[in-house]
């Protein structure tokens, strides 16, 4: 299997595929060899990049024959069609969270997954995070007891980084509970490792210019007992990353005196420039390389007998009589994992942990939150089916 390779294409020459890119083109497993967008400046930069074609359609590229697995790194409404479509082309597909915005839709990609013989995988997300597979890892091998509590808070400027019309409209799966929550979620149950059975939620939605959830907090019960609180802003005031000795979400040094540049930056500006300023293809600035692991803020688990803090370069293990650190690794290339779990199941034929059931499970948290709020009420994720 040594000359083994994937043979990938990119739908969506997006900004997640920009932070991504990076993990593609350093790990050997991977070949990057189509892509599709319909800029034409994405598609000039991809194909120097690459040196690999690049279409404006998505239907040019599942016609590849040397495409084995697509990339989906669209905007999140249209996650359904292209997956529908890349498998009945028989592509094995990885598809940015959040899956989709309906459940309906979310089994509808699975269903079709299983029937083409093709693997499906959400991601990435945060719970690829190496110190959320660590403590994971140590969790499920029993050392400290049962995970009972987890903590998770995140503050950033989401909500003023520059968006498309869409990315503001929760009906089209914009704001944060769609694109943020899918993360903190991902993250908690993975850690705890058990099935999400309540919320209880409350959103924010405090700034008309921008119309639409800006923050939330939610409790989530889970099958056997354990329990977990999760609070988001992107209102662009306090910075989690203070906690995380100032490493940003990507692993980059994040800089304390940057207060409000967010918000700055879109004051008398073109959104739609400075959205394209930021994409993939727009000369821009190279990012500094990676000083930690990327993260979704402050992350505390309260287990039975000790608990686990997750840093940016590791986990702080709290045990009954000593205190320790897993430290991890930092690659220039941030999201190894992503493709460790894509190789197994492709390659090797071990189910996935972010399949398209774990992804199904992730919406319907986030749409939980979303009708707690709304109805002021304790939410059974067994009442939730597509309606927010």
């Amino acid at each position: 299997m040594a000359d083994r390779v994937l043979r990938l294409g990119v739908i969506g020459l997006s900004r997640a595929f920009d932070l991504t890119r990076q993990t593609l083109m350093a790990d050997p497993r991977v070949q990057v060899t189509a892509a599709a967008d319909p800029r034409a400046e994405a598609r000039a930069a991809f194909s120097s990049e690459f040196g690999a074609p690049a279409f404006a359609e998505a239907g040019e590229l599942l016609d590849q024959a040397d495409v084995e697995v697509v990339y989906i790194a669209t905007p999140h409404a249209t996650h359904t069609e292209l997956t529908l479509a890349a498998a009945r082309a028989g592509k094995h597909v990885l598809v940015e969270k959040p899956m989709a915005l309906r459940l309906a839709d979310c089994r509808a990609m699975t269903a079709a997954a299983h029937e083409a013989g093709v693997r499906l995988l959400v991601g990435p997300s945060h719970g690829f995070d190496p110190p959320v597979v660590s403590a994971a890892a140590l969790i499920a091998s029993g050392e400290l007891g049962r995970p009972r509590m987890v903590t998770a808070i995140n503050f950033t400027d989401f909500l003023y980084r520059p968006r498309r019309p869409e990315e503001l409209d929760t009906s089209q799966g914009g704001g944060v509970v769609f694109s943020q929550a899918a993360h903190q979620v991902d993250v908690v149950r993975r850690l705890v490792g058990a099935r999400v059975a309540t919320v209880r939620a409350a959103t924010g939605a405090w700034d008309h210019g921008r119309p639409t959830e800006g923050a939330y907090q939610a409790f989530l019960t889970f099958e056997g007992g354990a329990s977990a609180a999760l609070t988001y802003s992107g209102y662009g005031r306090y910075d989690t990353d203070a906690l995380m000795g100032w490493v940003g979400e990507t692993g980059g040094p994040k800089d304390p005196e940057a207060y409000g540049d967010a918000r700055r930056r879109l004051l008398g500006a073109s959104e739609a420039e400075l959205k394209a300023a930021r994409a993939y293809g727009a000369p821009r600035e190279p990012s500094p390389s990676p000083i930690g692991h990327e993260h979704f803020g402050f992350v505390l688990v309260a287990c039975e007998r000790g608990d686990l803090r997750l840093t940016a370069t590791g986990v702080d293990v709290y045990g009954p009589d000593a205190r320790r650190t897993l430290d991890t690794p930092v690659q220039a290339a941030t999201r190894h994992g992503v493709v460790d779990e894509l190789w197994a199941a492709v390659v090797e034929g071990r189910p996935p942990i972010h399949d398209g059931a774990w992804g199904c499970e992730n919406l319907a948290v986030c749409l939980a939150i979303l009708r707690s709020a709304a109805e002021g009420r304790e939410v059974a994720i067994s009442e939730i089916e597509d309606s927010p």
